[in-house]
Order: C-alpha cells, then structure tokens, then sequence
C-alpha cells in the first residue's frame, strides 16, 4: 500500500461475499474522502462526523455504503489531485473534499461530483461562482465567518478587560482572511484599543511573530482560525502561558489545549454530520449547481478555565453563563 494515501474502507471485503448488500442487488454508494495534509488525526474526528450524519440518514458501511478515506502528506495541490485521480479510477460515486484539498480534488473530479468543507473563502477562491448557486460540479459548506471577527474581540475584551495591545494573526494565503482583518480593526478601532497584524506564512514566521509580540508588550492575541495556526496552537499556548498573554480564536481545539483562553466558533463537528446532508441529495440525483453552499448556524464558545488561572484571569460569571463548554 503506498504510504502517502493511507486508505480506509471499511465494508468493502462484505462486498462480494454471499448474502452482502451487492449481492442481493442493493444500490452501494460509493464515497471518497480526500482529507487534508495538516490534519490527520482532526480530519478522522471530522471523518467520523460525517460517518455518524451518513447512519442518520439510512447509509450503514458494509451494507448500503464504502467510504474510501485518504489523506495527503503534504501542502501540494498535485498530490490532492493524484489521490483523487485515483478515487476516480475507482468508481466513486461523490467525492468529499476536506479543507486545502478541494483545490486538488476540483482539478481532478472530472465529472464525479465534489462535496467540501472549507475554511476559507469559496467565491473569493473561484471554487464556485456563488454561494446561492454554485455553478460547475461543486457545493458544501464554508466555515468562513466574518461576521464572528469583532465578537472575538469583544468577547477577549470582556474576558481580560485590561487588554491594551492587541495583536492578530493571520495568513494572508488562507482566502478570506484578509477582510476577516479589517472586520477584526473595525472592532478594536470601536473598543479604542490598537490593533498590530501578523501576516504569517510559515511555521518560523509565526515564531517569528510571537518573538515580535514579546518585544511590543502585546497582551491580547486573536488568531484567526486556518491550518497553520492550529498546526502551531501549542507554541501559542506556550508564548500565552510564558508571558501570560490572553489568547482567542474560532476552532474547537484551540481552546481544549491548555494555555489558550478561549474560542468561540462554528461547530466543525456538527458542521461535518450536516455536510452528509449534501452528500446524500447528490447521491439521490441532485446536482451540486443546484445545491447551495451552507455556512455553520451553530457557534459555540469555549473557555479553558485552568488557562485563565494560569493567566491570573477572574472570568466574569455573566461569560461563564454564556459559554458551551468550560475546560476546569
């Protein structure tokens, strides 16, 4: 088996044996995953969200359904691409692109229709010509929220009101980031506080950044939710702790690692069951032009109260009250 797919299909041995679901002439839905290089083990949680909305909607592994699960290595579209190649080659009927991979997989779809969930912008990154009617072979769900940009801030506000530099960081590659900066500057600019950016590209650039932080008495970080800043969150949550720097952002695990305050979100897990709503209805005949592109309508908010202990924080009860999830 070749090392960079890492394949997953459960059920597909039932498939030819006596008395399985193809041999009693059942209709097998055929699904591929393409999940992304940077998440592995947070694209199977994903994965089996996605698993859980397909049982809920009648489609059992090993009976009605396979799902072909692989993962990239790399950041490469080309590899994305040659996964989906494969999965193409295969017979799938519907392929699900998770995060960076839809680019890769757009390219190599052909006619098999795609399903993403995806961070960033759809429309800005001309995966689809609009949310409401997609055009083309592709539809799914961004998780892109820029109307959560200011209540970030003020919600950090409100948790460490002595805030006074506040620093964000961002990458200008992730699609849609960009606008959910000045969304974030419209915010500090009404709370009176000065915002600096952080463009980071890299690994090193975001060491680089908190190194920076350091030097200007930053005491407040928003980092916007995207690959990279989940793939260093633990270096964050280390400079937070060390320097006792409240810190937010929009991603569930962001927050569960102990030395980042809070987040507050879209429920990516809630999120991934629902997209196999829009898997099913391709399944059933629909078209993806013809099925919107969602967005999330349930945000949670999480606050690590062992990081604010840890930060000499006294989280106000009125937050408390209002927050999903307490990490205690």
């Amino acid at each position: 088996m070749n090392r960079r797919t890492f394949v997953v299909t459960l059920g597909s041995g039932l498939l030819g044996a006596p008395g399985s679901a193809r041999a009693q002439g059942r209709k097998v839905s055929r699904v591929g995953w393409v999940g992304a290089w940077y998440s592995r083990s947070g694209a199977a949680t994903f994965l089996d969200a996605f698993r859980q909305g397909m049982r809920d909607r009648g489609y059992i592994e090993g009976q009605n359904l396979t799902i072909d699960a692989r993962w990239m290595e790399s950041a490469s579209p080309d590899e994305a691409a040659s996964i989906t190649a494969e999965l193409v080659r295969s017979k799938v009927d519907v392929l699900v692109a998770q995060g960076a991979a839809i680019f890769g997989v757009k390219a190599a779809a052909g006619s098999v229709p795609v399903v993403f969930g995806y961070s960033g912008d759809p429309v800005a990154a001309k995966l689809v010509a609009s949310l409401a009617r997609p055009g083309g072979n592709l539809t799914g769900i961004t998780f892109l929220t820029l109307e959560l940009a200011g209540k970030r801030v003020e919600l950090l506000k409100e948790a460490a009101p002595r805030i006074s530099r506040l620093a964000i960081l961002f990458n200008p590659l992730h699609i849609g980031e960009e606008e959910a900066v000045r969304e974030t500057q419209t915010a500090t600019q009404r709370l009176g506080l000065p915002l600096q950016p952080f463009a980071v590209h890299s690994i090193a650039e975001v060491t680089a950044a908190l190194d920076t932080m350091v030097r200007g008495r930053i005491n407040g970080v928003v980092a916007l939710p995207n690959a990279l800043i989940m793939l260093q969150r633990n270096a964050i949550a280390e400079f937070a702790v060390r320097h006792r720097v409240p810190t937010i952002s929009g991603w569930e695990d962001f927050a569960i690692v102990d030395g980042n305050l809070m987040t507050y979100g879209p429920n990516l897990q809630e999120a991934w069951r629902y997209l196999a709503r829009l898997v099913d209805k391709v399944l059933k005949g629909a078209k993806p032009s013809d099925l919107p592109v969602e967005q999330p309508t349930t945000y949670q908010l999480i606050i690590n109260l062992k990081t604010a202990k840890a930060l000499g924080l006294t989280i106000p009860q009125s937050l408390m009250l209002r927050a999903d999830r307490l990490i205690e």
